[in-house]
Order: structure tokens, then C-alpha cells, then sequence
């Protein structure tokens, strides 16, 4: 069974830092670009980061640029979202995706992820 989970959510103050990973099992996602979303209440599903297979290539959404980072270690077949410099409006559910195809490059559109974890929530406090 594959599965994606993902850890390190919680409730934290404005300009905090988290760190968010997401651990792979069931199969190796080292061939597949990843991706981390978000989902606030009422909002659509919408991109934070992604990285290709590599890790040679990442990208981000505008509202989070220069304070996030997304990585990966393919040998944990793990990926990671370190946030930095926390704004109540980073507030959502966030999740961590793959696609399906190996070797492609990284998408913007959550349509595009085959595997999908279950969540984990971040709150940031004014």
C-alpha cells in the first residue's frame, strides 16, 4: 500500500518557523516530482512548492517565496517544507503530493498528483 504521511503541524506564532515532512512508503517516489499544497477553509487546494525528481529544481508559490523551502533526501524517500518567517495567512491544511510519471517535471496543478497524504494542520496566531 502506498502512502504518503505527513508530520511536524502545529500551532505556532506569527514569524515562527515549522518543518514539515513527508514520508514516503509502499514505493520509492525518487523518480517523481513532488509537490506541497495547501488548503485553507472555504479555499481551493492550491500549490506551495514543488521539486523535481532530482531536487535539482524547485519553485514556489509567490505569497510564500523567500521564507519557504522545499527539499527532499531520496534515500528517506522523504520530503520536506521548512517555513520560516510564519503569517496567520499561511493558516491551512497541508499536504504533500506525487506524480504519478517518473523522470517528468514538477506540476502546478493538483490534478496532475496521483498520491496524495492525508494532511497535517498549520495555525499561525497573530
Amino acid at each position: 500500500q502506498v502512502q504518503l504521511v505527513e508530520s511536524g503541524g502545529g500551532l505556532v506564532q506569527a514569524a515562527g518557523s515549522l518543518r514539515l515532512s513527508c514520508a514516503a512508503s509502499g514505493r520509492t517516489f525518487r523518480r517523481n516530482a513532488m509537490g506541497w499544497f495547501r488548503q485553507a477553509p472555504g479555499k481551493e487546494r492550491d500549490i506551495v512548492a514543488c521539486i523535481s525528481w532530482s531536487g535539482g529544481s524547485t519553485d514556489y508559490a509567490d505569497s510564500v517565496k523567500g521564507r519557504f523551502t522545499i527539499s527532499r533526501d531520496n534515500d528517506k524517500n522523504t520530503v520536506y517544507l521548512q517555513m520560516n518567517s510564519l503569517k496567520p495567512e499561511d493558516t491551512a491544511v497541508y499536504y504533500c503530493a506525487a506524480e504519478g510519471s517518473s523522470y517528468g517535471g514538477y506540476s502546478y496543478q493538483a490534478s496532475d498528483y496521483e498520491y496524495w497524504g492525508q494532511g497535517t494542520q498549520v495555525t499561525v496566531s497573530s
